[in-house]
């Protein structure tokens, strides 16, 4: 059986326009990268040619890793699942009990988290917490930091 990778739509469109673009842009400029360095000489001394064959390498690569997750994909939409209960897909408004702040998060799959982006993922110590969950519960998380306390505001899809 093969590995199903969860992705919200926006995740999804996200990771599918990041390989158009490498398909049809960064490949192109990378072979003829490649194709540009090889006219400088002896490859064995050309660090411009090992520069555009590592570039070349990441590029391709990366599309790989993008043709993978797109092929194995199960998309999450707003209205799967119960809007009560947290999962993946879930957007969570928490209140900090030791800092009285609010915060809110989506919560994602690793492949899409981004703390900054205000996306969690389901694997983190706050993720795995939440999940199951419902609005009014306190969860706690033992982090390297110490103890957490949060109570879930509002949840939704």
């Amino acid at each position: 059986m093969s590995e199903i990778i969860l992705l919200t739509q926006e995740g999804y469109n996200e990771k599918d326009a990041e390989l158009d673009n490498l398909i049809k842009v960064e490949r192109p400029a990378a072979i003829e990268a490649v194709r540009v360095a090889r006219e400088f000489g002896d490859l064995s001394e050309n660090a411009e040619y090992d520069a555009a064959k590592d570039r070349q390498g990441r590029v391709e690569s990366r599309i790989q890793e993008l043709e993978y997750l797109l092929a194995h994909a199960k998309i999450i939409s707003d209205g799967e699942g119960a809007t009560d209960v947290i999962g993946v897909g879930s957007t969570v408004t928490l209140l900090d009990l030791d800092f009285d702040e609010e915060s809110e998060f989506l919560i994602v799959s690793t492949v899409e988290a981004d703390f900054f982006a205000g996306k969690i993922s389901n694997q983190s110590l706050l993720g795995k917490a939440l999940l199951g969950k419902k609005a009014g519960d306190v969860v706690e998380v033992t982090a390297p930091a110490g103890k957490m306390s949060f109570r879930i505001i509002k949840t939704g899809r």
